[in-house]
């Protein structure tokens, strides 16, 4: 039994030495599925969305899927009204408004597909005895609000990221220990 311990360490020893120990740090991807590849393909189809002739049809073709779409936000003229109501309604958008008196006859959708990727880089043992933790997270995120009037798009409005370069660092001075300080701290 010794015997057998003793060699799945010299084992996992000569592993650690054969591979790069920042190959053996986690990372990971989030993707939202969707048509689009990139920022700029997503930016595109939302160019082509005509106020008062593009169709929920019309919308599919480009990409944005009201039925299928991960992540898919259905909004009813009541969200509308709370996100809008410190901008007076004189000062709405035409579409706004339109939205706003038809009720029960608008409704709005808001995409937001986005490829994300994160891989922790930095010092092998720093990070796995959490002393250190350092990750750097790269991609493009998109939203885009498409408002709705009976069948018609009423008002649309984009936003997002189209390149995301981000390093995140976390500093833990107490390491493996630094966990149940936290839950100390969080109980008092």
């Amino acid at each position: 039994m010794r015997k057998f311990i003793f060699v799945q360490a010299v084992l996992f020893l000569l592993l650690l030495t054969q591979a790069g120990c920042s190959h053996l740090l986690p990372r990971g991807k989030s993707i939202t599925e969707s048509p689009f590849q990139n920022y700029s393909d997503a930016k595109a189809a939302f160019d082509q969305i005509e106020i008062g002739k593009t169709t929920v049809e019309d919308l599919q073709k480009l990409g944005f899927d009201v039925t299928s779409a991960p992540n898919l936000k259905l909004l009813n003229y009541l969200d509308i009204a709370a996100t809008v109501q410190a901008i007076p309604n004189k000062d709405l958008d035409p579409g706004l408004q339109a939205c706003l008196k038809a009720r029960a006859n608008c409704r709005a959708y808001l995409f937001e597909p986005k490829r994300t990727y994160t891989k922790r880089v930095g010092n092998f043992w720093l990070d796995i005895f959490n002393f250190k933790r350092k990750s750097h997270e790269t991609g493009w995120r998109y939203k885009a609000l498409i408002v709705f009037v009976n069948h018609h798009v009423a008002y649309k409005l984009s936003s997002g990221e189209p390149q995301i370069d981000q390093v995140n660092d976390q500093v833990n001075p107490l390491g493996p220990f630094q966990a149940p300080a936290d839950m100390v701290t969080r109980a008092l």
